[in-house]
């Protein structure tokens, strides 16, 4: 749950100070399962998607220092989202098997009828 405004007329009324809830997936890709026949480990996985959002969650992204002067869009916040997650694979947050990890896509969905998807490669 965040609370943003938008710059631009293309946004229309979403210009206005406004909330959005979003779901938030996150998707990892491998070309072959890890030793222990899993893409990743989902509880990590859980956990550091959990943390990635903590500092966002209840928060106006207006007023985010990360976020200084952009515009917040869905699109925005889900390549946010995937970058902060690649970084903790990186730093082998979500064990060692997930150096094996070739990409991730977060999704945020807004409805059922509209969502915006970030793909990355790893």
């Amino acid at each position: 749950m965040v609370a943003h405004s938008l710059r631009g007329e293309v946004f229309g009324p979403a210009q206005q100070r406004h909330g959005a809830t979003f779901l938030v997936d996150a998707t990892f890709r491998r070309p072959e399962l890890d030793p222990d026949g899993i893409v990743v480990d989902i509880g990590l996985a859980t956990a550091q998607l959990a943390e990635a959002l903590a500092d966002l969650n209840h928060r106006d992204l207006d007023d985010h220092p990360e976020f200084a002067g952009v515009n917040t869009t869905t699109e925005f916040l889900a390549r946010a989202i995937a970058d902060r997650l690649a970084d903790r694979i990186g730093a082998g947050k979500l064990g060692g098997n997930a150096g094996g990890l070739t990409g991730l896509t977060v999704t945020l969905h807004e409805s059922h009828v509209a969502w915006a998807s970030y793909e990355r490669d790893l």
